[in-house]
């Protein structure tokens, strides 16, 4: 082994002891770009044509409305500059610069010349090996240390080239690519899960709750049969607007708030602030009335101040959970979004508080479905901190595992 501490990273799988060497990219790989094609050749059909925001779109897990050219222009500027093959990688050299793509096959695909760089695929490094390292830290502080000339940031076919890499033997890159490529299946099983759960509730919200213009509800629990009642939200829920000062009491800040999870993102309790702001009691309601297309609510179970621009509801006989479940359904979350201003817009309490809203007579069945959708928070909850800890995880292992 290497006496240069240096020259290995922190975490190496067991039966390698070798020093990593540094080589340039240029030296790795042929790396060039396409042929320029005009947007006025784009096409509705055909060859799929990749721009750097298609590859920043599918590095996110999104999708992107995508662009092609014709299979005869594919064709004759393929005769010019190549074939993308399965293995290569396309890599942004402007916008989000520096953001990889790994494509999958040998499939028709074509490129942006100005957006993407092409870095044909080599017996010299595993493909997989390259694009982690592209996602490291490493690579990431290069880039921002080498295109921030000017006014506007590339990363160019020349500086691609050039940049350095710190790499082992074959073998030893197959082992790192393929445990990175088992945790990413790890975390795409979580997010899934995640998303899921997600679209379960939102889904639930739409059916557990009546449709404009009826009193019952899609899906309810067995053993009520009883149609809903109509009440204006002011008769749903008091507003509350005593304001307080009091030392002791922990202040809730919009920034303080995940946005559509209603969780904290920090410890409150440990934040010293004398800030005046609206006094909440335990089970009371906040829901944030500027940009309310953030989502900025949340049912704490202890008391304190909201600080800044919050609505605190206080249920009227009516069990908060439920209200809380109520109000972030569709309906309410239409009106709360008719607002005032256009910058920042604020929701308008004389069109929320004289919407009408369908709840159910019995208090067992708002308990019932305020319970079930905490219930659901609270496994949304718990798969959202796993798919966070893979996600950590990955990023400590990324800067250990690379130099």
């Amino acid at each position: 082994m290497s006496e240069n501490k240096e020259n290995v990273p922190k975490i190496r799988f067991p039966g390698f002891t070798d020093a990593w060497k540094q080589r340039r990219l240029g030296e790795l790989m042929e790396i060039s770009s396409a042929s320029r094609v005009h947007k006025e050749e784009w096409t509705e059909t055909g060859v799929p044509f990749f721009r750097s925001s298609d590859v920043v779109s599918a590095f996110k897990g999104l999708e992107n409305d995508r662009a092609f050219i014709s299979y005869e222009l594919f064709e004759e500027l393929s005769n010019k500059s190549g074939k993308v093959q399965e293995n290569d990688l396309l890599v942004t050299g402007g916008g989000s610069i520096g953001i990889p793509y790994k494509v999958r096959n040998n499939e028709p695909l074509y490129f942006k010349d100005a957006d993407l760089i092409w870095l044909k695929n080599s017996s010299l490094i595993n493909s997989d090996f390259l694009y982690t390292f592209l996602i490291t830290s490493v690579f990431r502080r290069y880039v921002g240390s080498i295109t921030h000339i000017g006014t506007i940031s590339h990363y160019t076919i020349e500086q691609a080239k050039a940049t350095p890499i710190m790499m082992p033997e074959i073998e030893e890159q197959k082992h790192i690519s393929q445990f990175f490529a088992q945790l990413d299946r790890l975390i795409t099983l979580h997010q899934r899960k995640l998303n899921n759960v997600k679209n379960l509730k939102d889904g639930l919200l739409q059916k557990m709750f009546p449709k404009n213009g009826e009193d019952f509800p899609e899906v309810r629990f067995p053993g009520f049969t009883d149609a809903w009642e109509q009440r204006k939200f002011i008769d749903i829920a008091s507003r509350i607007t005593c304001t307080s000062e009091k030392m002791g009491l922990p202040r809730i800040e919009y920034e303080d708030i995940i946005s559509g999870r209603g969780e904290l993102n920090k410890d409150i309790f440990q934040k010293e602030s004398s800030k005046k702001g609206i006094a909440f009691e335990e089970q009371d309601i906040l829901f944030g009335k500027l940009r309310p297309y953030l989502k900025n609510w949340l049912l704490p179970d202890y008391k304190g101040i909201a600080v800044g621009d919050f609505w605190v509801f206080r249920p009227i006989d009516i069990d908060s959970k439920f209200v809380y479940s109520l109000i972030q359904g569709e309906k309410y979350q239409t009106v709360a979004n008719l607002s005032t201003g256009t910058k920042m817009p604020r929701s308008d309490w004389s069109v929320v508080s004289s919407t009408d809203f369908f709840i159910p007579k019995s208090i067992d069945e708002q308990k019932k479905i305020g319970e079930f959708f905490s219930n659901l928070d609270q496994l949304i909850t718990l798969h959202q901190r796993k798919l966070e800890h893979l996600q950590k995880l990955k990023k400590a292992l990324l800067q250990q595992m690379f130099i």
